[in-house]
C-alpha cells in the first residue's frame, strides 16, 4: 500500500523504489509507517533495508573491489559513530571482506520473540521462546538451515536443506535424572529449564545407575525438541541419541556435577555445542535472510500518524497529502 509517515516524512507509493540519501534515512527512521506502528515494526523494515543494501553491494561487486570498498569505508567513518572496534577504515574494510564471503542466503535478520508486559500494556517483555534464540546465538549456531552435502560411493548427491521444525520451549517437557553422586543435580537442571521457559511438566528423578557422561535421548520425531534442550544447556551433539521410547530423558553424568550450563569433562576436553534447531530458535519471531528480494514492508493499518491534527493510517495520509512530494519516484 501507499505510505506517508508524517513523523519521519517518508512518502512512497505502492511498489518498488530505489532509495537514496534523505529518502533512505526517512525509510529506516520510519516507526509509524510500517507493521504495528511501533519500534518492532520499524525493526522489520530496517531488516528489509539492510538486506537490499547487502544484495546491492554484492551484485555491484562493491565488497570485492578495493577502490569501491575504500571509498565506502571512508564515507562510513565520516557519517557514522561506531564502536572502537570498527572506528577505522582498515577495520571496516576487514568487516566488509568478511561479509562478502558469506552468501546472502546465510545472513539472517530476526526480531526477538516478545509477549505483552502484564504490568504495562504499552510495553513488551521477552517471550519464553527468546531463551532458545539467545542460546542459539551464544552457542555460535547458524539461524539458517543451510544445506548438507551427502556423498555416495560413486558421486556427491545434490544438497538438501536440513529440516526445520518450529518447536516452542513451553511445549517441551524433559525427564531429568541424576546419574551423579551429587545430591539434587536433577532438580537444579530441571528448575533451570523451567525458568528458561520450558514446560512445567519437566520431571526429576534418579537414574537407574550412575553415569560417567551426560546423555539426552529422544523418541521418534522428537529430535528438534532435543536440539532445543541441548542448545539451552550447551550440550554437545555427541550427547544426543535416539531412544526406543517416546519422550526426552536427560541423564546428568559425572562430567557435569555443577552449574546449569554444560562445560564438559573434568579433564578439560570439550565438544562443540549441539546444532541449534533453526525452527525452534526463530519460532514466533520475524526472521528473514538477505537473499529474499521479493519481501515487502507491510504498511501499518492502524491510525499511527496524523495530518492537520486528524489521526489516520499511513495510507490515508498518503491520499490526503496531495501537495507533499514523494520521497522517491
Amino acid at each position: 500500500n501507499d505510505v506517508y509517515d508524517t513523523y519521519s516524512h517518508l512518502k512512497l507509493s505502492k511498489g518498488t523504489h530505489t532509495l537514496k540519501g534523505t529518502a533512505a534515512l526517512e525509510f529506516v527512521r520510519s516507526r509509524h509507517g510500517f507493521g504495528d506502528g511501533s519500534d518492532l515494526g520499524r525493526t522489520v523494515s530496517q531488516h528489509l533495508f539492510l538486506s537490499a543494501m547487502i544484495r546491492k553491494f554484492k551484485s555491484a561487486g562493491t565488497l570485492a573491489n578495493p577502490t569501491k570498498l575504500l571509498a565506502l569505508a571512508n564515507a562510513a567513518t565520516k557519517a557514522l559513530t561506531v564502536d572502537t572496534g570498527l572506528d577505522s577504515i582498515p577495520k571496516l574494510v576487514g568487516l566488509a571482506k568478511n561479509i562478502n564471503e558469506v552468501p546472502a542466503k546465510r545472513m539472517t535478520f530476526t526480531t526477538m520473540q516478545t509477549s505483552p508486559d502484564p504490568d504495562n500494556d504499552a510495553r513488551v517483555v521477552p517471550a519464553a521462546a527468546a531463551k532458545t534464540l539467545f542460546a542459539t546465538i551464544a552457542n555460535d549456531q547458524s539461524l539458517t538451515s543451510g544445506k548438507k552435502k551427502t556423498t555416495t560411493s560413486k558421486s556427491k548427491a545434490s544438497a538438501t536443506p536440513s529440516p526445520t521444525v518450529s518447536v516452542s520451549p513451553a511445549d517441551i517437557a524433559v525427564d531429568v535424572e541424576n546419574g551423579t553422586a551429587t545430591s539434587g543435580r536433577a532438580s537444579v537442571i530441571a528448575d533451570a529449564l523451567i525458568n528458561a521457559g520450558f514446560s512445567s511438566g519437566t520431571t526429576t528423578g534418579n537414574a537407574p545407575e550412575q553415569a560417567a557422561k551426560t546423555s539426552l535421548t529422544y523418541g521418534s520425531g522428537e529430535k528438534a525438541e532435543a536440539q532445543a534442550v541441548a542448545a539451552q544447556l550447551g550440550l554437545p551433539a555427541s550427547s544426543l541419541s535416539a531412544g526406543s521410547e517416546s519422550g526426552l530423558v536427560l541423564i546428568i553424568g559425572a562430567d557435569w556435577t555443577s552449574g546449569t550450563t554444560y562445560s564438559g569433562s573434568s579433564s578439560g576436553s570439550s565438544s562443540s555445542a549441539a546444532p541449534a534447531d533453526t525452527g525452534a530458535a526463530v519460532a514466533d519471531a520475524h526472521a528473514s535472510t538477505a537473499n529474499e528480494s521479493k519481501s515487502c514492508a507491510q504498511v501499518s493499518t492502524y491510525k499511527t500518524v496524523s495530518l492537520n491534527g486528524v489521526p489516520m493510517t499511513p495510507t490515508q495520509a498518503y491520499e490526503a497529502a496531495t501537495s507533499k512530494k514523494d520521497s522517491a519516484p
